[in-house]
Parts: structure tokens; C-alpha cells; sequence
């Protein structure tokens, strides 16, 4: 990596922003920095890389111009979904994901999300499932939110989530395009201890899901349960990803393998 720096520093035949884009520009087709992924801000150059606040913002414009990423005001500067088909990346096992949304996570990408509400319902009786051969129990009364969850227009996602209303009162009320996994840590101040998940694979039949389908077509399923401290279950969610739309990548973390 020193190597590469000093190259991006010492580099007279071309502009050091023009060298350090083509760094970062590779990073990205190498797979190292993915959709979505947040790329270095401009602080973040000028301290790795020892370069000034022009170049370290001529680099980010010029990573920009060529298509590799936007910049959202306020936010940073991410990878742009470049795929064909628009398939999408997901990642288990990562928080950071988790806690970026589904929303945020398309607008990153450069997608423009759109969301429609089926079913906000409160359910006074609890909602359980078992994920991992563990049992989770959401204890009533909880918000039972049906959305359907569209990039560009294409249907991605069909999302039921059951939230607990007694860890967080009141969030009925909050839009449901928000990432309610900040919104459980920064407005409920809750401390999330872990995030259990299954995926398996089903095949949907044309005309039986809220996916316009022409055949028979594999959907992802994912079973997800948001755990809090005291190993209080804040969140269950069961959804379904469009198979031919979506490919998971899993994060092992070994620290905490048994």
C-alpha cells in the first residue's frame, strides 16, 4: 500500500488527483470497495495520502465525473451500482448494512427508491419465530409494517417487519422509509447486542406474490430478529428479495466463532 501512495504522491507525468482517482477507481473494480460502500472523504486523503484540500476534492469530483460514484450532500461520496440488471449486493452479517437501511442503501447505490405501504397495523398479541434453532418472541403490542420496497421502479423487495411497540412507543408514527435500526439506537436509545439472520431460497409462481412475474422465479427469504440488551427482541423481521435481482455475500467474523 505504500507503494501505491508514494506512486499516487510521486507520479510527474500525470496530476496527483488524476493518479489517486485511478487508485480508488481500481479498489472499486477490484471488488475491494463495493455498491453502497462509502469511499474515502476528503479528510480521510488528505491524512493517508498527505495531499491538499484541492486535490483530495479534485479526486473525489473526478471519481465522480467518470460514473464510479456519488456524492450525497451530507453524507459522503459512495460506490454507484454499475451492475447490469441492476442486481444488487447484500451483505449478512454486517451491521454497518443493517444500520444504513434499505433506502439509504439505494439512494448510495444511485437507485431511486420508492416504497409503498400495504399493511400499518398495531397487533396487541406478540409475534414469535425461530431463526438459527433459536426462538425469538416480540412481545405485544407491536407494529406490524407490509411494505413493498421498489428501485428504478422494479419491485426488490417485499418487507414485513413486527416492532415492538413497548421498547419503542410511538414509532408508528415515524416515516417508514427510515432505517429503523438508527432510528432503535439514536432516538430509543437502544443498544443492539445482535442481529440473527436465515436466508433460504423459495420459487414463486406467477400471479401468487406481489412480484409481477411472467414464470416461475426464485426469491431470496430472509428471517432476521434485531436483539437488544437483556436479549430483548426489538424487531422481527420475514421478507423476500427478488431472486434474479439480488446476490448475498456473508461476513464471517471469527472472533466470535464457539
Amino acid at each position: 500500500m505504500e507503494k501505491k501512495r508514494s506512486a499516487a504522491q510521486a507520479d510527474t507525468g500525470k496530476a496527483k488527483f488524476i493518479a489517486l482517482s485511478e487508485q480508488i477507481i481500481e479498489r472499486i473494480k477490484s471488488g475491494e470497495l463495493q455498491p453502497g460502500d462509502q469511499i474515502p472523504s476528503e479528510n480521510e486523503l488528505i491524512k493517508t495520502f498527505k495531499v491538499s484540500n484541492t486535490t483530495a476534492r479534485k479526486t473525489l469530483l473526478e471519481i465522480e465525473s467518470k460514473g464510479w460514484a456519488r456524492r450525497i450532500k451530507g453524507k459522503g461520496t459512495y460506490v454507484l451500482n454499475r451492475t447490469e440488471d441492476h442486481h444488487l449486493l447484500r451483505t449478512l452479517g454486517s451491521i454497518y448494512a443493517t444500520r444504513r437501511g434499505f433506502h439509504d442503501s439505494l439512494i448510495a447505490e444511485g437507485f431511486t427508491p420508492r416504497n409503498i405501504v400495504l399493511e400499518k397495523t398495531i397487533l396487541q398479541d406478540g409475534i414469535s419465530t425461530e431463526i438459527n434453532g433459536r426462538h425469538f418472541i416480540v412481545e405485544g403490542p407491536v407494529l406490524k409494517l407490509h411494505q413493498l420496497r421498489y428501485a428504478d421502479d422494479l419491485l426488490m423487495k417485499d418487507e414485513v417487519k413486527y416492532i415492538s411497540l413497548t421498547l419503542c412507543p410511538k414509532i408508528n408514527r415515524i416515516p417508514t422509509e427510515v432505517s429503523y435500526f438508527k432510528v432503535y439506537e439514536d432516538t430509543y436509545h437502544l443498544k443492539i447486542s445482535e442481529v440473527q439472520q436465515t436466508l433460504s431460497v423459495r420459487i414463486l409462481e406467477p400471479n401468487t406474490t406481489n412480484f409481477e412475474l411472467s414464470k416461475p422465479t426464485p426469491a431470496f427469504v430472509l428471517d432476521s430478529a434485531v436483539i437488544c440488551e437483556a436479549d430483548k427482541v426489538v424487531e422481527i423481521e420475514q421478507s423476500y428479495y427478488h431472486g434474479d435481482k439480488y446476490k448475498f455475500a456473508v461476513i464471517a467474523s471469527p472472533e466470535h466463532a464457539h
